[in-house]
């Protein structure tokens, strides 16, 4: 197939109208009976281990909610989305049954005694493990409940209410007698009622200096919303002891985030203050942070973090001053923090970017530098007076480094890993860690106890990697000595599975997940040597609809020879021999700083075909050959930036995953559609503004005008003022006039995520309209950037559903012009 043959493929729109319009049609509806079923018959589980690893706790997550539930109004306020009558966060976790196994037995309970068909979320075990913590979720409150692990009985702890709004919700006490969490203040005055007069003119102002930021959702806008704001997310923090007793620490407050000292007897507390902003979210209002002991009597103050609202540009821009307060995990009172070197801005040259100091809070004594980073402070994981582990990014160049220091010998330095993070298959992974004697993570770790008297760096750590590798995602369990720096790979998957470790203690035995092709994620106790295993969750498939398609992953090359890779689905029993088949292309593109990594192969040819309402692998039910997670990568090596190059290589993409497709005799190459979800809608409306290779496109919540995104967008750090030519080559609202092939439009009306305003769909349609393309805009009512009511749903599979088959299986063999110069 040449170039000339794929850029014929183009549809006059006028020719084809949709075969059932808008006007004849009312209210939501729903696709064929094999798309409804599997939504209808979702069931999705998920587990949590103990720290110690005695019990899984089994999550069974609800169906998808009615649209009555999804319709319920919300307030938004500074980046957040709440439910005032209950006082929770719309995005919290929330599961609809709790089972708990005891993992070194057969035995199991159900969580019972809750209230009837309440929810449940923040699930967390005691330090102890022989009780659960858990909040309720009820129309009209959330309730604090415990429940025995051994017998699965559950009760509420207190009567008082508490307040899900914002941050950090509760926390057991390291030994495990009491929870610490948030509740609705106990006397709240009522709120005032809001006038809808105006007092005046709403006025903000910058008195020099920069304020770049980029598009944020559901800010306040005036004197109102920051009351309501106050009234809503002002909690108490109360210490709740098993027995019932409740004891108010410090005053009611907007606290973001609380956290024990390892010895139990002092709070660190993040408290948003004054003032706010109408122009970021919460997460960049100022805050103080401060010691408390546990009775709330203020110890120390340790910071008041200024609003975040002037960062200098980029990705690796930070606060001026302290920043990342955490607790020592290994030592009872010792706390850190890091400070920028460079003004938090990553344009200034200098050696040493961040540092991180360490202070005793038990001796008072002058704070002490931990550690130096060259790059930009990303975590640590702390060991013990020997060891521990800081991670170390800087994004413009995409480079990590991992550092072994010595928090008992501050001039010791060791540079472990150094590796570009979006390099995939050099990722030795996360660090194991386990819980220590004051319930925190630490690293797992293995001395030498012969030579650990005369060398103590001989230390050996474990680590826990997806396994990328030429041949698909294999996880392996690692050993590795920070001295040596010889490793032993304790476990790895073995085909045909998709094996992941997910707990291990080095006590030879290890919890893992496991799936095939054909057998959905189950959790087994396994030994090293593989002599034994202990299987421990019986999950079903939970698509049996699905049950016999074709999955085979694909890889082929770009004309620069770049290596791509992408998952094929095919119908049940087909073969070439049955004819070409109509194609969905699914795709997100993804940025990378070098050909090496994104050439890489992701993904694993053993996983089990997981389904949810975002999935493309609903078509391949319905006759259509469905080429799913596309590469689509946008490489920029060295100084190139990989935007400004984007069109020509999303095009080569494109063109190469067609050709595949064709060489394998499974498309017809006049019968492809190419679609994708936000960044991927973007993509779409693209690839349909600059070639014509497919029948048609669909695009669900994108972004289509980058100028209306003008302090930056996904990867791209530059703004519309530096580089406008970028912004208006990227943007497919710039060639509304060029796009001559069938367009699907999705939008949730209540779009929650940056940059991706409903409007963005609503100007690019009607852009589309005036230039006379074929274009469809559905808008989902309560919809945010992911779509949840059950009508909503399937309503979206029922428009995908309609165009594909009128604009892809049922379209007609009509060329009017080769267009080749789109190529």
């Amino acid at each position: 197939m040449n170039k000339k043959l794929l850029a014929g493929v183009y549809l006059m729109p006028a020719l084809f109208a949709f075969k059932v319009s808008a006007q004849e049609l009312k209210g939501y509806q729903t696709p064929p009976k094999e798309l409804a079923s599997i939504i209808e018959n979702t069931v999705n589980r998920n587990v949590l281990i103990s720290g110690k690893g005695n019990y899984l706790a089994i999550l069974q997550e609800p169906g998808y909610p009615s649209i009555k539930e999804i319709s319920q109004p919300l307030l938004k306020l500074a980046g957040l989305r709440i439910h005032a009558a209950n006082s929770s966060s719309n995005g919290a976790a929330k599961y609809s049954s709790v089972t708990i196994k005891k993992i070194d037995s057969s035995k199991e309970v159900v969580l019972s005694g809750i209230p009837k068909d309440a929810k449940v979320g923040h699930l967390t075990f005691s330090p102890t493990e022989n009780q659960l913590a858990f909040a309720v979720f009820l129309d009209n409150e959330i309730q604090l409940w415990v429940a025995s692990t051994s017998t699965g009985i559950a009760q509420r702890l207190t009567n008082f209410s508490l307040n899900d709004t914002y941050g950090k919700l509760l926390e057991w006490t390291p030994d495990g007698n009491a929870i610490f969490a948030k509740f609705q203040v106990d006397y709240r005055k009522p709120l005032p009622q809001q006038s809808f007069i105006p007092d005046g003119p709403i006025i903000t102002e910058n008195l020099g200096g920069k304020s770049p930021a980029r598009t944020y959702q559901d800010l306040l806008k005036n004197e109102y919303d920051e009351l309501l704001f106050d009234y809503h997310l002002t909690s108490q923090i109360k210490m709740v002891y098993l027995n019932g007793q409740a004891v108010n620490f410090n005053r009611p407050g907007i606290y973001k985030n609380f956290s024990f000292s390892p010895d139990g007897n002092m709070v660190m507390v993040w408290t948003v203050t004054k003032p706010y902003s109408y122009h970021v979210p919460v997460s960049r209002f100022p805050y103080d942070v401060e010691i408390f002991d546990k009775y709330g009597k203020l110890i120390k103050k340790l910071a008041q973090v200024p609003l975040a609202d002037k960062l200098p540009n980029g990705f690796d821009a930070v606060i001026k001053g302290p920043r990342e307060f955490q607790w020592r995990a290994d030592k009872p009172q010792t706390y850190i923090w890091v400070e920028a070197q460079d003004q938090g801005d990553p344009s200034e040259r200098v050696s040493i970017r961040d540092i991180v100091y360490m202070q005793n809070l038990m001796v008072n004594d002058k704070p002490t530098k931990l550690a130096s980073c060259y790059l930009r402070f990303n975590d640590i994981v702390w060991g013990d007076d020997q060891i521990a582990i800081i991670t170390e990014r800087w994004w413009k160049t995409r480079a990590e480094r991992r550092v072994f220091i010595k928090p008992g010998n501050l001039s010791y330095r060791v540079n472990l890993w150094d590796r570009y993070y979006e390099d995939a298959y050099s990722d030795p992974g996360q660090f194991v860690t386990v819980k220590n004697e004051f319930n925190k993570n630490v690293l797992l770790l293995e001395y030498n106890s012969v030579k650990r008297l005369t060398d103590p760096s001989n230390i050996n750590i474990f680590s826990i990697s997806e396994g990328a590798s030429a041949l698909g995602n294999r996880p392996f369990l690692l050993k590795f000595n920070v001295k040596t720096k010889i490793t032993d790979t304790l476990f790895r998957s073995k085909a045909p599975f998709y094996e992941k470790p997910i707990y291990f203690t080095n006590q030879n035995k290890l919890l893992i997940s496991r799936e095939s092709n054909i057998e959905p994620t189950n959790y087994y106790h396994i030994d090293l040597n593989r002599k034994n295993q202990t299987q421990l969750t019986f999950f079903p498939n939970p698509n049996p609809e699905l049950f016999g398609i074709i999955k085979r992953p694909i890889s082929y090359k770009r004309a620069d020879g770049l290596n791509l890779n992408a998952t094929l689905y095919l119908p049940k029993d087909y073969h070439v021999s049955k004819g070409r088949l109509p194609v969905l292309m699914w795709a997100y593109p993804r940025e990378f700083k070098t050909v090496a990594a994104a050439g890489q192969v992701k993904g694993s040819p053993y996983q089990f075909t997981r389904i949810s309402w975002a999935s493309p692998v609903f078509w391949v039910t319905q006759g259509f050959a469905v080429l799913d997670n596309v590469d689509m990568p946008i490489v920029g090596e060295s100084n190139d930036q990989p935007n400004d190059t984007f069109i020509e290589q999303l095009k080569d993409n494109a063109f190469a995953a067609i050709s595949k497709l064709n060489d394998l005799g499974v498309a017809d190459p006049k019968r492809i559609a190419i679609g994708g979800h936000s960044y991927g809608a973007f993509m779409t409306a693209n690839l349909l503004a600059h070639t014509n290779y497919f029948a048609a496109g669909i695009a669900r919540s994108g972004a289509y005008n980058r100028t209306l995104t003008p302090f930056g967008f996904q990867a791209e750090e530059r703004t519309y003022w530096e580089n406008p030519d970028v912004y208006y080559k990227m943007s497919p609202f710039s060639y509304a006039d060029k796009v001559k092939t069938p367009l699907l439009l999705i939008h949730g009306e209540a779009d929650d995520n940056s940059g991706t305003f409903p409007m963005q769909s609503e100007r690019f349609y009607s852009a589309l309209k005036g230039h006379g393309a074929t274009s469809r805009l559905v808008l989902l009512p309560a919809e945010a950037h992911s779509y949840k009511a059950k009508e909503s749903v399937l309503h979206t599979l029922w428009e995908m559903d309609t165009w594909l088959k009128t604009y892809v299986r049922d379209k007609k063999d009509i060329t009017t012009s080769h267009h080749s110069s789109k190529k």
